[in-house]
């Protein structure tokens, strides 16, 4: 007896039907997470550095001075200029000419980041100075200087003030450093290696 059924006809994304394939799902970035962790570690840098300039620059004068240790106090100062005070002496120009320059270092470091997460000690150095340099640059936009409040002096000796983005930022380098370091040790013994 004949079949009279109706035949289903199959779906053009069924498995086993020439030409047509099921569509796969986009494969996700291999080290997504560890790049998400790397802009988490920027952001809390960020974060304290933010916080900390709000709440010394709340409870302090400026110039003022909480002694905390015979070579160390809280203070508070402004810094119109870079590192060690350069260019503070500027007619208001750098503070955009540093801001971009922060502009520009973080679409760099983020994209350095997002192509090479799984590179521990490279990755942490460029979160640090990414925090650091997002820090200060929020400074300059909001109030036209960087907030520093760390003072290290001996006797008539006075180290510049700074803050936590230029620690980060500090830490950052010397991370870069040990990087290539431990990068050049590996080619010297990829290239000895009988």
């Amino acid at each position: 007896m004949p079949d009279h059924a109706p035949k289903r006809r199959p779906h053009a994304s069924e498995p086993g039907q020439a030409g047509h394939a099921r569509p796969q799902p986009p494969t996700p970035h291999p080290g997504r997470g560890r790049f998400l962790g790397w802009l988490l570690l920027a952001f809390a840098i960020l974060a304290l550095d933010q916080a900390t300039k709000i709440w010394f620059d709340a409870g302090l004068q400026y110039g003022e001075r909480w002694r905390v240790l015979p070579f160390f106090d809280f203070t508070l100062l402004y810094n119109t200029g870079a590192a060690f005070s350069f260019l503070a002496d500027g007619q208001g120009w750098q503070r955009w000419l540093f801001t971009a320059i922060a502009l520009v270092a973080t679409i760099i470091i983020t994209r350095l980041l997002w192509r090479h997460p799984r590179e521990g000690v490279f990755c942490a150095a460029l979160a640090c100075i990414l925090g650091g340099a997002v820090g200060n640059a929020i400074d300059r936009l909001l109030y036209g200087h960087v907030v520093d409040f760390l003072l290290f002096y001996w006797q008539d000796w006075y180290f510049p003030a700074f803050n936590v983005a230029d620690i980060a930022i500090t830490i950052g380098a010397i991370l870069l450093l040990l990087d290539e370091i431990l990068r050049w040790r590996r080619q010297r013994r990829h290239v000895n290696r009988p």
